[in-house]
């Protein structure tokens, strides 16, 4: 099996956030724009467009790095084989530039100030519960997908789960620590102040714990290629060496194999 270079999943991991903070926060700030005093209309605006964009995004880089988008996702996938750990750390970085990233520029297409930063307090008892559920919840779909060899659907399953989320938690389902982060540099709907991401990054680390327990007892027998290919399949198989005929020529494999039988 082969997979796209480092380099490249690096890119495609950066972009997707970019486009990930600036879906979620660029949302945000339409929803309190479109429908000012009403924040269950926001947060329906909010989770909607949080859940198609993701699903597109998903589509977009997904053939090049399986579209994480998420540090938890890239270790949790390391735990299991799936990915190198040294990948892993190198995803993290790149993950949360693209997510503050994405957040600036949502700020900037709505003519706010690049950089504000949220004083937005998140940070209780039953929102530290709600992101380790909604981490917990969405590694599940990814990790059982892959294993059930569903992952064509896992686009949409991970978009569905994550606008359900939005409104089954208290904490509107952040179950990501680079958005987390990211989500600081908007003084808008969308936002969390910095008191309160360590709170919700401590939470989605647990969340991603109880993952890898959860998921090895109802699939004890996951592969590291099924690990490899979650979210998006993007490890493509080596392509077969041609062999010589008697006089020197190139012979496709399959010829050689027909001669064979």
């Amino acid at each position: 099996m082969t997979e796209p270079a480092l380099w490249r999943r690096l890119v495609a991991e950066f972009l997707g956030c970019v486009f990930l903070g600036a879906i979620v926060v660029g949302s945000g700030i339409a929803a309190q724009q479109l429908s000012p005093g009403n924040v269950g209309l926001q947060l329906l605006e909010n989770a909607a467009a949080t859940a198609a964009g993701l699903y597109a995004i998903i589509l977009m880089f997904g053939g090049v790095s399986g579209a994480h988008f998420n540090p938890v996702v890239s270790f949790v996938d390391a735990a299991f084989g799936g990915l190198k750990l040294s990948d892993a750390v190198a995803y993290l970085p790149v993950q949360v530039a693209g997510c503050i990233g994405g957040a600036i520029l949502a700020n900037l297409m709505f003519a706010l100030p690049s950089v504000s930063i949220s004083t937005k307090h998140r940070a209780s008892g039953p929102h530290f519960l709600s992101e380790i559920v909604a981490t917990l919840g969405l590694l599940l779909v990814i990790f059982a997908l892959a294993r059930t060899k569903r992952s064509n659907i896992t686009p949409a399953a991970v978009g569905a789960y994550i606008g359900a989320a939005y409104f089954f938690t208290s904490s509107t389902s952040f179950a990501n620590p680079a958005i987390a982060v990211g989500r600081m540099f908007s003084n808008t709907f969308a936002g969390i102040a910095p008191s309160s991401v360590p709170v919700f990054v401590v939470a989605e680390v647990i969340g991603g714990i109880v993952a890898v327990i959860v998921v090895k007892i109802l699939y004890p027998d996951l592969t590291e290629d099924e690990a490899a290919d979650i979210i998006v399949p993007h490890h493509l198989a080596a392509e077969p060496q041609n062999s010589r005929d008697s006089t020197g020529e190139p012979t496709p494999v399959n010829d050689v194999q027909a001669r064979s039988t």
